[in-house]
This record gives structure tokens, C-alpha cells and sequence, in this order.
């Protein structure tokens, strides 16, 4: 499975892949890590996690790897998954 942002499931629809910045935050929280801890462990800057938590940032494949790998899970799981159509993204 590819881990950027977009996924073609079919000629018609798309998958919008972003983080679940809530879903990271109770993960790590559940964990016992505080922000700048965990942020350490994932090799990322805390403010990054931060924005990323509070949904004001996407990050790169390679980061949403790095946190899923510390928190013991797989990247799916912290993500969100938003579909349309190719109708709809003409609109643009």
C-alpha cells in the first residue's frame, strides 16, 4: 500500500489520506508519552507534533512511519480517510 497522501481505488474515486491528529494524540497519551517525549522518540520537533495533532499540518510518508512505529501501530491506524469523486474535484 502506498503511504502518500493520495490512493486512486478506481477510475472514479480518490483517497485523501491525512493524519488523525486526534487519534495520534490519545494514542501517545494512552502510551504515557508526554508531547516532547514521544516527539523525541519519533525524531520529529515537538511543535510539528503539535500542529500535526491539531490537524494544522500534514506530514510526510516518512514521518507518519516514524510515529506509527513509536506508538507500536500501523500508519492506517493513524490516519484519516476522506473520499470523492472525480465530479467533485473538477469543481476546483
Amino acid at each position: 500500500m502506498s503511504f502518500w497522501l493520495f490512493r486512486w481505488l478506481s477510475s472514479t474515486t480518490v483517497v485523501h489520506v491525512q493524519p488523525d491528529g486526534p487519534e495520534i494524540r490519545r494514542q501517545r497519551e494512552e502510551r504515557g508519552y508526554g508531547l516532547r517525549g514521544f516527539a523525541k522518540a519519533a525524531h520529529i520537533n515537538h511543535g510539528y507534533l503539535s500542529r500535526i495533532e491539531r490537524g494544522l499540518r500534514s506530514p510526510q510518508p516518512e514521518v507518519m512511519a516514524r510515529i506509527a512505529r513509536v506508538l507500536g501501530c500501523r500508519i492506517v491506524d493513524i490516519q484519516r480517510q476522506q473520499t470523492e469523486t472525480n465530479d467533485e474535484r473538477d469543481d476546483c
